[in-house]
């Protein structure tokens, strides 16, 4: 690490950190509506965007700052175990195909904003609305706290905010000011924000990786040099090489999987899905979005080169902002710091406001205040943004950057509890919702106490999200396990709870709304006084 602040990389991060502050500002004018005060607004854009739109706005939400920097710095840390974020990323996109154009559809017809107003209304239940609503929320908190965290590796790597022994004010005011400039722009300009700076963060981030990937091989002597260099780093440390060992492999197969399922459970990617306007253009981004795992795979490349390239750091999510300051220009330095950093407020946004929308709909609106109108939900959601963001970044000040991540990989197994409801309801009624909300909360249960149980070399509980499956005897993802008994748990009490014929919620949806596009007859923009046909 260099000593002192690289001055000219700083110099250049904050050009673009400028640029894309004064874009977020300037966002609240662009496709600026008559009507502003509703969550269809400010928390979707208007569902207004087009394909290009929402390519770049769900490339900046699925792949943040975080995804720049610790898809690489797992496999420096550990090799090729770390590449299963590019398969689950291949496998997520057919299965999207399958379900996310049947719920924009369902939810531009009834003006759902969340996954939880569309879990009210097809299953008629408030409880198992509000069970998906928490779980968002609270697995969404820690998300955004990854983002923060990735902000603070690049400002670490730049010299920025002086050494551990620095007042805390003074080490974290560059962190504090980032924070403040996110949540005011998003407070301003709602979800219209991070769509316009998505498209310079998508663009920093290719430029940088193709430059990578070429510059970086030639100044280290080419990709044998580079492979050679990871191999034996490896083998030595008793890894098994390049290749993950056999014992890892039903960990592998089980982590990608499971991530693919949850990956569009999350909050923020249903709330960029849902401000699209129709539903060719989820349908054309479900075929356009593998561009990007072709982009991650050549980003978890840089793990391997910062290995030949001679990184030593103690943090392994400093490696890649550490292997940019080693190897480019100072100037070019500030680019790939840049990227990253933008890489972090886009989601961060996203993820922000679409918490918010949880909480203002399916808590504020269902539970405290039934007749809340659009201006005062929007206002709620306004606050509750702002109230994410500092729980974030009081999460990021406060705890170990190791309780974080930690905190993600559970968020991950919650999340993924919410998809028999979701998935399940979009293609059948079958499922009784109280079988579903009992499912659920065994799922939620099982894997909490599951991860609880997982030791580390750093943490005593909650040290990872691989555990031996039950009955199979190998070491699997626990969110996938979590899964299965959610959906047995499931099947069972749904059969059992219509044999003794337990009365079932009202379905305010038909089979034509799974398959309405906009401008269609009846396509409503506003949700209506549902509830009133709601039961718990």
């Amino acid at each position: 690490m260099k000593d002192g602040v690289n001055g000219v990389a700083l110099g250049v991060f904050i050009f673009f950190f400028l640029a894309v502050t004064v874009m977020g500002f300037l966002a609240a004018r662009w496709r600026r509506a008559d009507d502003e005060h509703s969550l269809d607004e400010w928390g979707l854009g208007g569902r207004s965007f087009g394909t290009w739109v929402t390519w770049f706005l769900l490339g900046g939400d699925l792949y943040t700052a975080y995804t720049f920097v610790a898809v690489p710095a797992a496999i420096y840390a550990a090799g090729a175990a770390g590449f299963f974020a590019v398969p689950y990323t291949i496998l997520v996109y057919p299965l999207i195909f399958t379900f996310l154009p049947r719920l924009w559809s369902v939810s531009h017809k009834h003006g759902y904003v969340t996954t939880s107003d569309f879990v009210r209304g097809r299953f008629g239940s408030k409880g198992l609305s509000l069970a998906v609503a928490v779980t968002g929320i609270l697995a969404t908190m820690p998300y955004i706290a990854l983002q923060l965290v990735g902000i603070q590796a690049v400002l670490d790597v730049m010299g920025v905010g002086g050494g551990e022994n620095t007042n805390w004010f003074v080490k974290d005011l560059p962190l504090l000011i980032a924070f403040g400039v996110l949540a005011a722009y998003t407070y301003s300009s709602g979800l219209r924000a991070p769509a316009l700076i998505a498209f310079v963060k998508d663009t920093l981030i290719y430029i940088v990786i193709a430059v990578a990937i070429i510059y970086i091989p030639i100044k280290l002597g080419g990709f044998d040099e580079i492979f050679k260099a990871a191999s034996d780093k490896y083998t030595a440390a008793g890894a098994g090489g390049l290749v993950p060992a056999e014992a890892g492999q039903w960990t592998y197969a089980t982590l990608a999987l499971g991530s693919a399922l949850a990956l569009f459970m999350y909050p923020h990617s249903i709330t960029a899905t849902l401000s699209s306007r129709s539903r060719e253009v989820i349908r054309r981004n479900t075929t356009i979005l593998p561009l990007y795992s072709l982009m991650l795979g050549l980003l978890a490349l840089l793990g391997f080169m910062a290995i030949a390239a001679g990184v030593k750091v103690t943090n392994g999510q400093l490696a890649i902002p550490q292997l940019f300051e080693n190897m480019f220009p100072d100037w070019f330095a500030g680019v790939a710091f840049a990227a990253i950093g933008i890489g972090a407020l886009v989601p961060a946004a996203i993820m922000s406001i679409a918490a918010a929308n949880l909480f203002t709909r399916n808590i504020y609106k269902d539970f405290i205040k039934p007749d809340a109108t659009p201006q005062q939900e929007t206002r709620v959601s306004k606050l509750v943004s702002l109230l994410v963001k500092v729980g974030a970044l009081v999460f990021v000040l406060t705890m170990d950057k190791t309780v974080a991540i930690n905190f993600q990989l559970l968020g991950g197994i919650w999340i993924l509890q919410t998809f028999p409801a979701l998935v399940g309801g979009l293609f059948t009624r079958w499922f009784h919702r109280w079988a579903l909300l009992g499912g659920w909360a065994v799922g939620m249960l099982y894997g909490t106490f599951a991860a609880y149980g997982v030791a580390s070399p750093t943490q005593k509980h909650f040290g990872g999200s691989s555990k031996e499956i039950p009955g199979i005897g190998e070491i699997g993802y626990i969110g996938l396990t979590a899964f299965v008994l959610n959906v047995v748990v499931s099947v069972v009490l749904t059969f059992a709870l219509r044999a003794f014929n337990a009365p079932d919620g009202v379905d305010e949806t038909s089979p034509e709304d799974y398959t309405a596009d906009a401008g269609d007859p009846g396509v409503k923009t506003e949700l209506p006084p549902a509830t009133a046909g709601s039961t718990h």
